[in-house]
């Protein structure tokens, strides 16, 4: 697999929608009951992502395979320092794609001058943001139930003209 990170496209809006609903369906219902899962669906339509992108720096991590079309794993949005809709495609977790993804977003906000990114995530989600380096900060109710409030420091890039040698 060659992954590279590229922003959203209006045209990715299905496939990333697609790519949530398998993850909810699949993956998240472990933790959550139905009708929970059938208003996230609901929710995460591909009209949604179009919207989202408005308003937010969506992401996508795309698989260029030689000879076809580059097809889309994963996805993540920001909006400054906040990480918002971050899911890959389950037939290919566990394979750095969401890790790719998180590391992409907080090295542009740290480019941006932020010194933490903070998240939510659910039961589901908690586990992989702990394994990054986020911390719990403190807990919510949201319309789809519990939440995790999590956050990261982050290393500001140094200045152009003040890189150090190390060498």
């Amino acid at each position: 697999m060659a992954i590279t990170v590229r922003p959203f496209r209006s045209a990715d809006a299905p496939r990333v929608a697609e790519i949530v609903h398998r993850c909810l369906r699949e993956v998240n219902s472990r933790d959550y009951p139905a009708d929970i899962i059938d208003r996230m669906c609901g929710h995460f339509t591909a009209e949604r992502f179009i919207e989202l992108s408005r308003c937010r720096l969506v992401y996508v991590a795309v698989d260029h395979v030689v000879g076809e079309d580059e097809r889309v794993v994963g996805t993540v949005s920001r909006d400054g320092n906040r990480v918002y809709s971050m899911f890959v495609d389950p037939d290919l977790a566990g394979r750095g794609i969401g890790r790719r993804l998180m590391l992409h977003i907080e090295i542009l906000a740290a480019d941006d001058g932020y010194d933490h990114m903070e998240t939510g995530a659910g039961l589901t989600a908690h586990g992989f943001y702990l394994k990054l380096g986020y911390t719990d900060v403190r807990e919510t109710e949201t319309e789809f139930g519990f939440n995790h409030i999590l956050r990261k420091p982050l290393s500001r890039p140094d200045p152009p003209g003040d890189r150090r040698d190390t060498g």
